[in-house]
C-alpha cells in the first residue's frame, strides 16, 4: 500500500492491492477521479480531465465531488451544509496543505486541508491491507456556524449503463432480508431515525451494474461505522452517474459550531472488488475481524443464556439446576438475562436500580458466580444500561436525565425511556456502577442490551438539543472502551432487541453481536445469509431454542437447530430442565461437534453456498488452511423433485480431501463435477454437516 501526491496535477494517488483511489483538486473542488482497478502513476494526471459539458439546468461540474456542499450548480441534497452568522451558506473550497502519516500497523493517513472563512475542513483517508477505504471528516471553527448536514464522505462510481442496489432491511424479529432492486433515477434514501442502526435498515449497501453474481463481477460496498441514527442517499443522475453520500445523523437536525471547535464524522468505509457478491462479503469479513472487532483472534465459548428457561422468573435456585445441565451438554458460559436485580420482575420496573434483588439473591450474586464457575464456566450477566424505568428509584431521583423535550410527553416504550449519555453526570453514574458490578463480582461477560429506540430526543436545558443524537452515541463508544480498559478480561456482547445495532461503530467495542431475537432456524437460514453479506461469523450470535417457536410456532428437529446455529457463535436458550435424556444427550454430541468446528467456521473464510430465498438448498462453506467445514440446509421444496447439488468453492480439481467423518477421501474435481456428499435425509427442514481436511 503507498500514497503518492503530484504537487503539479495536485492529486493523491493510494494504491492497495489490486486497486487504486485517486483524489484531485480540479476547479477549486475536491474530486474522486478514479476508484476501481489498479492504475500507473504515470497515467494519474490524465484522469483529471475537464468536467464533462454542462448547461445551466445540470449539475455536472460538480462530478465526483468527495463532499456535495451548496454552493455553484449543485443542485442535489448537500452532504455537508453550513449556514454562517451572516446568513451565507455553504463551504467554498481552498486547498490548504496535506498531511500524510505512514504506519505499518494501522496504515497510511491521509489528510487534506482546506479553508473558507474561519473554517478549516480536513477530508481523512486511509487504506487498509483488505481493500477497505476509511473516509471521515473533520471540521474547525475559528467563529460560530450553523450545521445541518455533516456527512463522513461521499463515493462516485463509474459510468455503467445500469445500477442495482444490494441493502439489507427487514424489521424486529425479521432483520438482515438481503435486497436486491435497480437504482431508480432520482434520490433514493435509506437510514435510520431510531437513534440506533436499526432492525429496518443496516448502513452497508453494495452496488453493480446488475451482472455481478456471488462469484463474478465489480462490486462496489460502502458501510458506516456509527451505531445512531444515519442516513444513506444515492443519487443516480439522469446523466447516468451515481454519487452515494452517508453520515451520521438525518433530516431536521441542526446544532452549531463553538468557536474553537472541531467536528469529526464517524469512518464510512469503501471497498471495491472484482470477485463478486462472495469476494466483496469476505473482504469485509477480514477487515472486520482484523482491524475492527477487539478479540476476533480468539475462539468465542459456546454460552447458555438463561431467558428462554425461565424469563423474568430469575431466582438463585431457579438457576442452579440450569448450570448443572448446560455444564453437562459442553457450555462454556453461562449467562443470566433480563430480571436479576432492583425490582424487576417484568419489564414495567426496575431498569437503573442496578443491585441484585434481594428476594431472588439473597447473597448477592456470590453463590451463582461461584457455582458457575465450579461447574467449569465462565459467568455473564445481562445490563441494559442506557434505560430507565419510569418505575424505579433512579428515575424518581432523577427525572432530568432521560431525553426528552420541555413542554412534551415523554413516550414510554416497552415501559421505558433512554437516558442522555450526553450529559456527564449520567455517563458518570453508568461508569461507577458498571465498573462496581465487574469489580465486586467474579464476572466475566455482559449482554449490553438496548430495547428501545428515541423518541422526543432533546435536551431542554441546552443550546443545542440536537446535540444529543450523537452525544450518546459517542458516550457510549466512550463507556464501553473505558470498562474494556479497566476490565480487560471481560467480554462484551452488543444487544439491541435483537439485530438493533449493528454496524462496523459498535463492532470496535464488543466481541459478538445478537444477530435477531428469532430464534426459529428456519427463519435463521436467511436472517443469517443476510447478515453474512456484510458481517463475518465470529461476530453472529446464534442460539438454538425450545420449539414450537413462538414467533411461527414451526418445530424442528434439535439437529436442523443446532447445525444452523453452528454456522456462528453457537449459544443454547432453551429450558434445559424439561428436556429429555435422549435431547441432552444428543445436545451434547452437536456442541461437541461445533467446537471441532469452531476454529474453522469463526476465523475461516466464508463462501455462500446457494441463495435461500431462490433455493431449497443452500449452505455456508468456511476454510481455514487445510480445513473446510459445510454446514448445509434444505428447506422445503416441492413436488420431490431432484435438488441441484451444491458445489463447494475453491477448490483445486488436483486436490484430495478426506472426509473427517467417515475416512473417505474425494478428489476435488469429483466434488466440484459431482456437488458435496451431504448425508440428507428424506425430509424437508434437514441439515448436514460436512467436515473436509486436504492430504496429499
Amino acid at each position: 500500500m503507498s500514497i503518492r501526491f503530484d504537487e503539479a496535477a495536485l492529486t493523491w494517488h493510494l494504491t492497495g492491492p489490486g486497486l487504486s483511489y485517486v483524489v484531485g483538486v480540479k476547479d477549486g473542488l475536491p474530486r474522486q477521479l478514479h476508484w476501481g482497478p489498479a492504475v500507473p502513476d504515470e497515467a494519474v494526471a490524465s484522469l483529471a480531465v475537464d468536467p464533462p459539458w454542462e448547461t445551466a439546468f445540470d449539475d455536472r461540474a460538480h462530478t465526483g465531488a468527495e463532499l456535495l456542499g451548496e454552493l455553484g450548480p449543485q443542485f442535489t441534497t448537500p452532504s455537508l451544509q453550513l449556514r454562517h452568522p451572516d446568513g451565507a451558506k455553504g463551504f467554498d473550497w481552498h486547498y490548504a496543505d496535506h498531511t500524510l502519516e505512514e504506519s505499518a500497523v494501522e496504515g497510511d493517513h491521509l489528510a487534506i486541508r482546506f479553508t473558507d472563512r474561519d473554517l478549516h475542513l480536513t477530508l481523512h483517508y486511509r487504506l487498509w491491507d483488505t481493500g477497505v477505504l476509511d473516509r471521515w471528516a473533520s471540521i474547525e471553527a475559528g467563529a460560530p456556524v450553523e450545521v445541518s448536514r455533516f456527512d463522513s464522505a461521499a463515493w462516485t462510481l463509474p459510468h455503467w449503463g445500469d445500477y442495482r442496489l444490494s441493502h439489507l432491511s427487514g424489521e424486529w424479529g425479521a432483520e438482515w432480508q438481503l435486497r436486491r432492486v435497480p437504482l431508480p433515477v432520482g434520490e433514493t434514501t435509506i437510514g435510520s431515525r431510531r437513534g440506533h442502526s436499526s432492525h429496518q435498515a443496516n448502513p452497508w449497501i453494495a452496488m453493480d451494474d446488475g451482472t455481478a453474481t456471488e462469484t463474478h463481477g465489480t462490486v462496489y460496498s460502502a458501510n458506516l461505522a456509527w451505531s445512531g441514527s444515519w442516513r444513506v442517499l444515492l443519487r443516480r443522475a439522469a446523466n447516468g452517474r451515481v454519487a452515494i453520500s452517508g453520515g451520521a445523523g438525518h433530516e431536521g437536525l441542526r446544532w452549531t459550531l463553538r468557536a474553537g471547535e472541531t467536528w469529526t464524522t464517524p469512518v464510512y468505509s469503501g471497498l471495491f472488488t472484482t470477485a463478486g457478491f462472495g469476494g466483496a462479503s469476505r473482504a469485509w469479513h477480514e477487515h472486520l475481524r482484523r482491524h475492527v472487532m477487539p478479540t476476533a483472534e480468539e475462539d468465542a465459548p459456546v454460552l447458555f443464556n438463561s431467558w428462554e428457561a425461565v424469563f423474568f422468573d430469575v431466582a438463585e435456585e431457579k438457576q442452579l439446576p440450569l448450570v448443572e445441565l448446560a455444564a453437562r451438554i459442553g457450555c462454556e458460559q453461562f449467562v443470566v438475562d433480563d430480571g436479576w436485580f432492583g425490582k424487576r420482575v417484568d419489564d414495567n420496573a426496575g431498569l437503573g436500580d442496578w443491585q441484585p434483588n434481594p428476594d431472588r439473591f439473597p447473597n448477592g450474586l456470590k453463590g451463582l458466580t461461584d457455582a458457575v464457575h465450579k461447574a467449569g464456566m465462565k459467568f455473564g450477566i445481562w445490563v441494559e444500561p442506557e434505560m430507565v424505568n419510569p418505575d424505579s428509584d433512579l428515575h424518581r431521583a432523577h427525572p432530568d436525565w432521560v431525553l426528552h423535550q420541555a413542554g412534551r410527553d415523554r413516550t414510554e416504550l416497552r415501559q421505558q425511556l433512554v437516558l442522555d449519555y450526553g450529559r456527564p453526570e449520567v455517563a458518570a453514574w453508568a461508569w461507577t456502577w458498571l465498573d462496581k458490578l465487574l469489580s465486586d463480582n467474579d464476572i466475566d461477560y455482559i449482554k449490553w442490551d438496548h430495547n428501545r429506540p428515541f423518541t422526543e430526543a432533546g435536551r431542554p436545558d441546552s443550546e443545542d438539543p440536537d446535540r444529543a443524537w450523537f452525544e450518546h452515541i459517542e458516550a457510549v463508544y466512550a463507556l464501553k472502551e473505558r470498562l474494556r480498559a479497566a476490565h480487560p478480561d471481560v467480554r462484551i456482547e452488543g444487544c439491541a432487541g435483537g439485530g438493533g445495532r449493528v454496524d462496523p461503530g459498535m463492532l470496535r467495542y464488543v466481541d459478538q453481536v445478537w444477530t435477531s431475537d428469532n430464534t426459529d432456524a428456519g427463519d435463521r437460514v436467511n436472517i443469517q445469509h443476510g447478515f453474512g453479506q456484510a458481517y463475518p461469523a465470529r461476530a453472529m450470535g446464534t442460539w438454538i431454542t425450545d420449539e414450537p417457536s413462538g414467533f411461527n410456532q414451526r418445530t424442528t428437529s434439535l439437529r436442523f437447530r443446532f447445525h444452523v446455529a453452528s454456522a456462528g457463535v453457537l449459544a443454547v436458550g432453551g429450558n434445559l430442565t424439561e428436556w429429555s435424556e435422549a435431547e441432552l444427550e444428543e445436545a451434547a454430541e452437536h456442541v461437541a461437534q461445533y467446537k471441532r468446528l469452531r476454529p474453522v467456521v469463526q476465523h475461516g473464510v466464508q463462501f455462500r453456498l446457494g441463495d435461500p430465498e431462490t433455493s431449497s438448498l443452500s449452505g455456508v462453506q468456511y476454510v481455514r488452511g487445510d480445513q473446510i467445514a459445510v454446514l448445509a440446509f434444505k428447506t422445503p421444496w416441492h413436488c420431490a423433485r431432484p435438488l441441484a447439488p451444491l458445489r463447494p468453492e475453491g477448490i483445486a480439481a488436483d486436490s484430495r480431501w478426506l472426509d473427517e467423518d467417515t475416512g473417505e477421501t474425494h478428489w476435488g474435481a469429483t466434488l466440484n463435477a459431482l456437488g458435496l456428499p451431504l448425508r440428507w435425509k428424506k425430509s424437508d427442514w434437514d441439515s448436514a454437516i460436512l467436515r473436509l481436511r486436504r492430504v496429499e
